[in-house]
């Protein structure tokens, strides 16, 4: 029972992230309205597994030991991202993530979603399936990389962030410095590497259709 267990975990995990891009390349422009079973289906398998604020990611509890954790991983990817930057002329660009609050709530609003998805959803499947937090961690940012294909900055740099924000969460289980992080970073990425690598931080379809302005 245990090895079912496990099983049906990790195939809930890959068939939730696998939707995830059967969303983007296709459904999301064939069949719009099929958005309603993300929020569907996290709904009810939070219910089915018993899941609570606090395994899902949100509590107070032990935030400050999951901001003293997770606080200089993100401040060795905040300084490297400015040095990148840097290099790559940035300091010559607007960072409108930064300086225009409607963009910054609206990518701050995305930034929670994502880790709910990944962190109160995938996550938690992973580590029930795997039951071995490294590996879980690896799976879960490779995944969350493979969803921004094609674009080449952001593939490798969220499979590697992702992969750390997974672990972060596994060793805590606390979601709030994560979306948090992630709004940060997201925002110095599209500053620091020019537009033309990575079309306004579009994935999917969407990468090839962007038309620089």
């Amino acid at each position: 029972m245990p090895m079912i267990i496990s099983v049906a975990n990790l195939l809930e995990a890959l068939a939730f992230s696998a939707f995830v891009a059967l969303y983007m390349w296709w459904l999301q422009s064939a069949h719009p309205q099929t958005w309603l079973i993300f929020p569907a289906w996290m709904v009810l398998s939070f219910a089915l597994h018993r899941d609570t604020p606090k395994t899902l990611g949100w509590r107070a509890d032990n935030l400050w030991p999951a901001t003293r954790r997770s606080g200089p991983i993100f401040a060795v990817f905040i300084a490297g991202l400015v040095l990148i930057g840097a290099a790559l002329g940035a300091f010559r660009r607007t960072p409108e993530h930064f300086i225009n609050a409607h963009r910054l709530l609206g990518y701050f609003a995305f930034c929670v979603l994502q880790q709910v998805a990944l962190q109160s959803m995938t996550m938690n499947r992973l580590l029930r399936g795997l039951d071995n937090q490294n590996a879980a961690a690896v799976l879960g940012g490779a995944m969350f990389g493979a969803l921004h294909w094609p674009n080449p900055v952001l593939v490798p740099l969220t499979a590697f962030g992702g992969s750390v924000m997974c672990w972060l969460f596994a060793k805590e289980r606390n979601i709030l410095p994560l979306f948090i992080g992630q709004t940060i970073l997201g925002g110095l990425v599209w500053w620091a590497f020019p537009l033309a690598w990575h079309h306004s931080m579009r994935v999917g379809p969407g990468y090839y259709t962007y038309i620089s302005r």
